[in-house]
């Protein structure tokens, strides 16, 4: 993930502490949605968690159940928080450059859980679908090596 972001923006910083564990609850469920953890990932998720105070994240981990993290999802009222979470979930389901149909439904979910639009969740996915094409333009454009 090192293309797309280093580690989470100062949005978290205003969350509590049980939305920063929600937040990173959402990531792992997104991550594991296509029935395996790709390292990159698990990196960059850990990394975040740590550095803003979640240090149980194997426990999140190997308790992972969706209809949990849906359930949990429903306490976020903070209306950014939540996009910022609908956008998180959405960049880090393209780091394999493959958008399963079980990535979709669980942002979709856990989007609409938060009280997020499924329009406003396509907007955002559509988003950052355009953010990597450009990218890779750039990449072409400037002749880089991958």
């Amino acid at each position: 993930m090192d293309g797309i972001r280093e580690i989470l923006p100062s949005y978290l910083d205003s969350a509590t502490l049980e939305e920063k564990r929600i937040f990173f609850e959402a990531l792992i469920a997104v991550a594991g949605a296509d029935g395996n953890f790709d390292n990159d990932e698990l990196k960059f998720i850990t990394e975040a968690a740590v550095s803003h105070g979640i240090d149980n994240l194997s426990e999140i981990i190997e308790g992972q159940d969706i209809e949990k993290v849906i359930k949990d999802a429903e306490t976020i009222k903070n209306r950014h928080l939540a996009l910022e979470l609908v956008r998180e979930m959405c960049m880090l389901s393209h780091v394999d450059n493959v958008l399963s149909d079980n990535e979709t439904l669980i942002i979709g979910k856990i989007g609409l859980a938060m009280g997020v639009e499924l329009e406003k969740i396509e907007q955002i996915s559509n988003w950052i679908i355009d953010h990597i094409i450009w990218l890779e333009q750039a990449k072409i454009i400037f002749e880089e090596k991958n």
